[in-house]
């Protein structure tokens, strides 16, 4: 348990980014988790919102309390809560501590931004920060707490995302389009606050790290301000090829009716 906690330093060396232990472990997980969205979206379809919001619930409770039980776990390690401010929900993925709740919790148009929200980009983040996150796998063990809770934490909001669009629970109305572009741009604004005064990497705004962004920052070759604008640029055009997609697929599904 203590080398699982990496409390005095992990002894095992990473077993690095896309080896097979990094792959079948991140494999395993997104197999579990679009297992049961599937099955359980089409047992909940034809369930009112009250029981089919029982399951987001349990999400929304699992995926703050592994967040937070990792955080401590690092705040005992360092002996300091300065590692609070290196783990703020700032990154792509860990938007879903915050969405994921407001979607189980909250009523009115604010949850039906919330839903939608989790579904454009819960499974994107999933895979993404699973088997793209070269930051975490070059750095630690598989089988370490940073890589198991963000496998888990990533997996549930992947779940939610399937789940949401499986039972139908997904508004996607147009007017809810504004307010999806807008907490984007509300946390990638926080997002690039934060790395001025931490000289820290939020969403990726300062560079690739590993990930797939570095595809992007080789293109500008590091341009301080084209690269965090682009990145900015790519996850609104996202956004907005997601809401066409969903419209025409619907559109279809009604001639075709």
């Amino acid at each position: 348990m203590k080398e699982f906690f990496g409390f005095g330093g992990y002894e095992r060396e990473p077993e690095g980014f896309l080896s097979w232990q990094h792959l079948l472990f991140v494999s395993s997980l997104m197999a579990v988790m679009a297992l049961l969205a599937v099955l359980l979206g089409r047992r909940n379809r034809s369930r009112t919102e009250r029981e089919k919001n029982r399951v987001l619930v349990i999400c929304a409770i699992l995926i703050d309390s592994i967040e937070i039980i990792k955080l401590a776990c690092f705040c005992l390690r360092s002996g300091s809560c300065e590692t609070l401010l290196y783990n703020l929900p700032l990154f792509l993925c860990s938007i879903q501590l915050i969405t994921i709740p407001l979607a189980a919790f909250s009523k009115g148009r604010a949850r039906e931004a919330a839903l939608d929200f989790v579904f454009i980009f819960g499974l994107l983040g999933a895979v993404l920060g699973t088997y793209g996150a070269g930051q975490n796998y070059s750095a630690y063990p598989v089988l370490g707490i940073e890589n198991t809770a963000s496998g888990i934490t990533h997996s549930i909001a992947g779940f939610c995302s399937i789940y949401i669009g499986v039972s139908r629970m997904a508004s996607m109305n147009r007017r809810n389009i504004p307010v999806t572009f807008s907490i984007m741009i509300f946390f990638c604004a926080a997002a690039f606050a934060a790395n001025k005064l931490l000289d820290y990497n939020y969403m990726f705004l300062v560079r690739g790290d590993g990930t797939p962004y570095d595809l992007l920052y080789g293109l500008v070759s590091g341009s301080p301000v084209l690269y965090p604008l682009l990145v900015v640029l790519l996850l609104l055009v996202y956004i907005a090829v997601f809401y066409l997609v969903f419209f025409l697929i619907k559109k279809c599904r009604k001639v075709r009716a």
